[in-house]
């Protein structure tokens, strides 16, 4: 099958430069961090306010929003996350630098916990190791058995396809969820449509390195608008009836899942991979998707 668009070389074969995109997704990382910590600080004070909603943030909230400083520092600390993000994942292999942003977690937990005075206490603290041990395990099997080769039209499609089945879904069942004010229910969503966007997003920019600009690259671009607008309002929500340390812990674990999973199944960069590679990653996955459930049950917020 003919392909039209050119990657980057085996994950195995970092370039210099490529190599250079680590730490600029760490530093997005840090930006990450403090970005979740102030929108979750506005979102609090809007709804202490406005009065809290019992099925999502309402159009009033969500307008109150922007007149919080808080939450437009952070909504600006997370736009120079993204934009770093975007560099990043053009420029090196996503399921290299996407998964680091694991280490927000560590830095969100503990600025949640230094500002707050309270502390998080062993259990959290160890679902929290449990979140970053299965996302480092899962990111060590993708470096080794990854690579990236050209995407063909029909693997874009594929991934549109998948988008457009799982927005459906995401609408269903928020009008069966949404009124329960699960913060799980949120973040799942919410990694879910980032997974989704963070693939697209480094398809889209590459179509425009290699100028291979077509119409495929517009419905990729209104999937990813589309997808971080209902992941953006699902976050706020999130915010809402959550922590922003277990915010980023979803985020931060199914998000890179998502996105490599992604790769991996639908854009063969594991192919070849042996069943133990394989089996890996399902464990590893279910490593890290424990740790956010350890996460919400016993963080000190959710008890509260």
């Amino acid at each position: 099958m003919t392909t039209d668009l050119q990657l980057p070389d085996a994950v195995s074969n970092l370039t210099p430069f490529q190599a250079l995109m680590i730490p600029v997704a760490l530093i997005g990382a840090v930006f990450l961090s403090l970005g979740a910590q102030f929108q979750s600080r506005g979102v609090q004070r809007v709804e202490a306010r406005l009065g809290r909603q019992s099925k999502g943030l309402s159009v009033r909230h969500v307008v109150g929003l922007l007149s919080s400083g808080s939450w437009v520092l952070g909504t600006l600390m997370l736009g120079i996350a993204v934009v770093l993000q975007l560099v990043s994942i053009t420029f090196a292999p996503l399921i290299v630098v996407q998964p680091l942003g694991a280490v927000a977690l560590v830095i969100t937990t503990w600025f949640s916990s230094r500002s707050s005075g309270v502390p998080l206490g062993r259990r959290a603290r160890r679902a929290v190791w449990t979140c970053i041990i299965g996302v480092a395990i899962f990111v060590g099997i993708a470096a080794f058995v990854g690579h990236e080769s050209a995407i063909t039209r029909q693997q874009l499609v594929t991934v549109l396809v998948i988008l457009a089945v799982v927005l459906v879904l995401v609408l269903v069942s928020f009008r069966l969820v949404a009124k329960h004010k699960s913060a799980l229910y949120y973040i799942v969503g919410a990694g879910v449509l980032y997974g989704f966007v963070a693939t697209l997003a480094k398809v889209v920019l590459n179509r425009f390195v290699n100028g291979t600009f077509d119409w495929l690259t517009v419905l990729a671009i209104v999937g990813v608008v589309v997808a971080a607008s209902l992941g953006g309002y699902f976050v706020q929500n999130a915010y809402s009836s959550g922590s922003a340390d277990l915010v980023i812990a979803g985020l931060t674990v199914i998000d890179p899942i998502v996105a490599v999973g992604i790769g991996v199944i639908v854009l063969d960069e594991a192919s070849g991979a042996p069943w133990g590679a394989v089996a890996g990653f399902v464990v590893a996955a279910g490593i890290a998707i424990t740790g956010v459930f350890l996460l919400a049950k016993h963080h000190p917020q959710t008890r509260a």
